[in-house]
């Protein structure tokens, strides 16, 4: 995982946590606009959660957070 894509990742998961707690479930999507503006970072973080770490759609932030800092 390429460190731009890791500091998103941690960025938005800790955004998340703080306006809605740690419960707070996420998707890869939550990491890019509704626009398609960069698709091989957007490959990455699917392949990332689906390929490599096969999590569900949803998960907790605080679990992708943890793997993402692991």
């Amino acid at each position: 995982m390429t460190s731009a894509l890791k500091d998103k990742i941690i960025d938005v998961c800790d955004k998340k946590i703080a306006q809605k707690g740690t419960n707070v479930g996420i998707s890869f999507y939550a990491f890019f606009k509704n626009k398609n503006d960069n698709p091989q970072l957007l490959m990455e973080a699917a392949t990332w959660w689906i390929a490599t770490h096969q999590l569900d759609h949803f998960e907790k932030a605080v679990k992708i957070k943890k793997l993402v800092q692991n």
